[in-house]
């Protein structure tokens, strides 16, 4: 018989077997200095189908994109300006606090937000909505790293404030999930380790 190369479920398997999925996991790295030159729109498109692919409970679809080049950064970026900038109560230092995060957007030439809408349906627990929607994300950063691009998930408190929400044009029960920097790398990938499964693992039998 043919071995097709699938593991099934009780087989065992090496920790240091070799496959294309398992590699790009083990090797994938969030970069976050990048050249300004964009993707183009096929390799954009091709990550956010592999969004779309992520696990999804109640097969609701939860997620919604945003893919912003040119001033659409700069847009965002000044909605970021305006959040900052009413959390500081020093007046001196609004506008400087306001500038750093309106920058942040253009650290990279293609910024992709992930938001998700959850379903109206009472019966799908929200958590299972927001759950679906970071495995589309990492399902993107997989496939950024599969094309050989450069990709960082941002988010931090400004993302999280409805004023960014509103500024997609999101219900009010929408939750913003971040921000995936996309680009070209112009820095070598970091060398990262993780800790042990056996320190984070508690087998049951």
């Amino acid at each position: 018989m043919v071995n097709s190369g699938v593991v099934f479920p009780n087989a065992p398997v090496s920790e240091s077997v070799s496959h294309p999925i398992l590699d790009a996991i083990r090797n994938r790295r969030s970069i976050g200095k990048m050249t300004g030159v964009a993707p183009d729109r096929s390799q954009v498109r091709q990550i956010l189908q592999a969004g779309t692919w992520a696990p999804n409970h109640h097969l609701t679809e939860p997620w919604r994109f945003f893919v912003l080049e040119g001033e659409a950064r700069a847009d965002l970026g000044r909605a970021m300006g305006r959040v900052a900038a009413k959390r500081e109560t020093d007046p001196v230092r609004q506008e400087s606090v306001a500038a750093k995060a309106a920058s942040k957007p253009m650290r990279s030439p293609c910024v992709i937000a992930i938001a998700v809408e959850p379903s109206p349906d009472e019966s799908v627990p929200e958590i299972e909505e927001i759950a679906a929607g970071c495995a589309a994300a990492q399902n993107m950063l997989l496939a950024a790293h599969a094309l050989g691009l450069a990709a960082i998930w941002r988010s931090g408190w400004i993302t999280f404030e409805p004023e960014i929400r509103d500024h997609f044009s999101l219900s009010s029960r929408a939750r913003m999930l971040g921000f995936i920097y996309l680009g070209y790398p112009a820095m070598d990938a970091p060398d990262r380790q993780r800790r042990s499964i056996d320190e984070v693992t508690t087998w049951l039998n």
